[in-house]
């Protein structure tokens, strides 16, 4: 079997990868610390016979002892996922955050190197900041603010990007003083994802709206509510980074729904399949929040043959139903 390491494998994209690359008749390796991952994420995966779990913090190098299907299967892959993404998250845990797609992407990309394994790191569409080109395709160079609450987040992926990408050219030397080997990696350019398994407490716009309107709570939106999302469905997005890992493809390739919406119609959505009275509460807007995210993917459907499928109405009621049982537990 082809084996695949996930770090972040317990988390919410992390878990739904694992599932789907079991599907495809892999043999997964999931490496999580729960930082903010969760075991109930992986309840399925943990009965299936090629799955292995392993507690640890991608920070530190894995020791190779603990990796049990490296002996049977060798490494055919390692996705690295480990990243917390929630805005909860950036004053909470900033140095974690900047630790994990730092270090934790030099060491991942050794274990890659040794093992001759293909390479997927998981970049997002924050790294195109508060973007002044829209929609956004992979050759635009973003407008971050370097210096703002969001920093921590998106220039630990712009410099996972800028690690990986070197990696992928072989230049420079190893350790060891030799050349380096050329790096058989690519860089998937996450946009705003949703679905089962996300924390509740996430913090970001679908747990917290939802959530909001089934506790029967004013849905707190940030700003006048006109800044846009586009909304991808977790099955579609993995979907679409499973193809991007077996085409070879090395460049950036933003993955995410075409689908544009204003803040306050999904809001508008969201009370009506949940069925609630809630009013809309208007908050100060948050400090460098994208006026307008919408990906360009053109390139995932030309190298990827990938285009998304999951409307937003059926994807929320999916989601509206897992955090009504969230709620219940």
């Amino acid at each position: 079997m082809k084996h695949i390491l996930i770090t972040g494998g317990s988390g919410f994209i992390g878990s739904h990868l694992c599932d789907l690359l079991l599907r495809k008749g892999y043999a997964v390796t999931a490496v999580d610390n729960f930082l903010t991952g969760r075991k109930e994420n992986i309840t399925e995966a943990l009965k299936h016979p090629a799955f292995r779990f392993l507690e640890w913090d991608v920070c530190q190098p894995i020791p190779e002892a603990k990796i049990e299907l490296l002996v049977e299967h060798g490494l055919h892959g390692l996705f690295h996922f480990a990243c917390p993404a929630s805005p909860i998250d950036f004053d909470r845990i900033p140095f974690e955050i900047l630790e994990v797609d730092s270090i934790g992407t030099m060491h991942t990309v050794d274990l890659a190197l040794k093992h001759d394994a293909r390479y997927l790191i998981a970049s997002t569409s924050e790294i195109y900041g508060d973007p002044l080109v829209h929609p956004q395709d992979e050759s635009y160079f973003g407008n971050v603010n370097t210096l703002g609450p969001r920093a921590c987040y998106d220039e630990a992926k712009r410099f996972g990007e800028a690690y990986v990408s070197t990696a992928i050219r072989g230049v420079g030397r190893a350790k060891d003083g030799k050349p380096r080997k050329a790096l058989n990696g690519g860089i998937v350019r996450i946009f705003n994802t949703y679905g089962p398994r996300m924390r509740p407490d996430d913090g970001r716009i679908v747990p917290e709206l939802c959530m909001q309107a089934l506790q029967g709570k004013p849905l707190t939106i940030h700003g006048d509510g006109k800044q846009t999302r586009s909304f991808c469905f977790v099955s579609d997005l993995v979907d679409g980074i499973v193809r991007l890992f077996e085409s070879g493809e090395k460049s950036p390739v933003n993955i995410g729904n075409p689908v544009e919406r204003t803040v306050l119609d999904f809001a508008q959505m969201v009370t009506q399949l949940t069925g609630s009275k809630s009013a809309i509460l208007h908050l100060p807007g948050r400090e460098d929040d994208p006026k307008r995210r919408c990906p360009d993917i053109t390139r995932a459907k030309t190298l990827l043959n990938w285009t998304p499928k999951v409307d937003l109405e059926e994807g929320l009621r999916q989601s509206i139903e897992y955090f009504q049982k969230s709620s219940e537990a």
